[in-house]
């Protein structure tokens, strides 16, 4: 098995979309009722790149496996070097490390970008398989808002987890 990282193409979209439109449908991944089109996951794309967040593809023996992206956490100036982190693996192709190498990528991009803080934002369950998956990578649970969600007819929990980067909170960032 061969996995090749990159960064995202105009002509990945249509992979992406599929897949984030199968996470909206039936998951809770995402608290999204409505899938975009491919339309609006590029200029979501456009708009995060033009920000200088990474969005990276993850291809499995040429095909795609899956994608990531970093974001602004929240929007106040204060929260600058904290990006939120996002990972969907096509359902195929769980099991194979391509969500690690994913996320350990986008880590390293970020860390290299300057940032120090990234925060999972996370759909229940508490000791489901996405929380292992951020623990295995250095994240933790920093808090959990029950019942904040609601989808597929139930209340759902949000689970924030936080993973330093780089220095994290211990040093001043270069550019303060």
């Amino acid at each position: 098995m061969q996995v090749e990282l990159r960064d995202a193409v105009d002509a990945d979209f249509d992979a992406i979309t599929a897949l984030y439109a199968r996470e909206v449908a039936g998951g809770v991944a995402t608290y999204e009722y409505d899938a975009p089109d491919a339309a609006e996951m590029r200029r979501r794309w456009m708009a995060l790149r033009a920000a200088g967040y990474p969005y990276i593809v993850a291809l499995r023996d040429g095909a795609f496996a899956g994608y990531a992206y970093a974001s602004t956490f929240r929007a106040r100036i204060g929260y600058r070097f904290t990006v939120e982190s996002s990972v969907y693996v096509e359902h195929a192709q769980h099991g194979h490390g391509i969500g690690r190498q994913l996320m350990a990528r986008l880590i390293e991009l970020c860390a290299r970008r300057g940032d120090r803080q990234m925060m999972a934002v996370i759909g229940p369950p508490q000791d489901g398989p996405s929380v292992r998956f951020h623990e295995r990578l250095g994240f933790r649970i920093v808090g959990v808002l029950p019942g904040s969600g609601r989808k597929h007819g139930r209340w759902l929990d949000t689970i924030f987890m936080q993973r330093a980067l780089g220095d994290g909170a211990a040093s001043p960032p270069a550019d303060e």
